[in-house]
């Protein structure tokens, strides 16, 4: 079988000469198959290291943009650090509270769960590094739920506490604890020997001797529910202060209250003086707890 051949003619441009090379066709479509597999391999290979340094690019940018939102990260946990330490002292405050008003916490606050900064490594992943970043943001969501509901436990007991100290507060407020006027006792509460019969007596309060027309003052807050003249007690006043509590005063010089008047602790209600059936200026205090007289002294500071 014939081989089929080419002839490539070099002419030379010096002295015209002119060569002949023959080639077989096999071997010129063996050259041609070499070139195109090249060429295509060099275009496949170049298209790949762009796409490579593409993705390098990005991976860099990503890196850069991971450790920014780290730092972000790392803040954040660090304020709720902060305020998990915070609201830990809250709550210590509340059972100290709790304990010196002797009121009874019956509901459990929930622990605090521990958080960490990320850690991301350099050559890790990018889905890896944003599976880490979604379980770090999840554990902050989870933290952040339970501060609140701790917050909102806080509150809660905080308002309770509220409530019960401005009761005692009106308690205290409506509690006479101060002495009406100052001066010296000279009769007691209980039995004694009366100075107009002579004969033994039940002493409902106490006689406190000062100088004639002293400001005799309301030992709490309350309301004026008895403002009167008598024989016995001669210009007298009753005060209500609630809780079952009623103080009476009586001798009186002058009244500077009337009924029904709502009056505060240290307000001036009188003078003192002899009035009624009295040996000298002297102002008769009494207490009142749930209608049997008590020890005005139990009361006195």
């Amino acid at each position: 079988m014939a081989k089929n051949y080419y002839t490539l003619l070099l002419i030379s441009r010096k002295n015209s000469s002119v060569k002949k090379i023959k080639l077989l066709s096999t071997f010129l479509k063996f050259i041609f198959i070499v070139v195109s597999l090249t060429f295509v391999s060099v275009l496949y290979f170049s298209y790949d290291y762009l796409n490579i340094r593409n993705d390098a690019a990005k991976l860099s940018e990503f890196k850069h943009l991971t450790v920014i939102q780290k730092e972000q990260i790392d803040l954040l946990i660090t304020k709720i650090d902060n305020f998990e330490k915070k609201m830990a002292d809250i709550k210590q405050l509340d059972q100290k509270i709790r304990i010196l008003t002797n009121i009874e916490n019956n509901r459990d606050g929930g622990q605090f769960l521990g958080m960490g900064g990320p850690v991301i490594e350099e050559n890790t992943a990018e889905s890896q590094i944003a599976e880490t970043q979604r379980t770090l943001i999840n554990s902050i969501h989870k933290n952040m739920d339970q501060l609140l509901e701790e917050a909102n436990y806080q509150e809660d007991s905080f308002r309770e506490l509220f409530e019960f100290l401005k009761k005692q507060k009106s308690i205290l407020a409506s509690t006479p604890s101060i002495w009406p006027i100052m001066g010296w006792v000279t009769s007691e509460f209980g039995y004694r020997i009366s100075p107009f019969t002579g004969n033994r007596e039940f002493h409902r309060g106490i006689d406190i001797a000062a100088k004639m027309g002293e400001d005799i003052m309301a030992p709490a807050n309350g309301v004026v529910i008895k403002k009167s003249l008598e024989p016995g007690m001669g210009n007298m006043v009753k005060i209500d202060h609630g809780n079952g509590i009623v103080t009476c005063y009586g001798h009186f010089a002058k009244t500077m209250v009337k009924r029904g008047q709502r009056i505060k602790r240290g307000d001036v209600i009188g003078q003192l003086g002899n009035s009624g059936r009295s040996t000298g200026p002297h102002l008769h205090y009494g207490i009142r707890v749930n209608g049997v007289y008590v020890n005005p002294k139990k009361y006195l500071f």
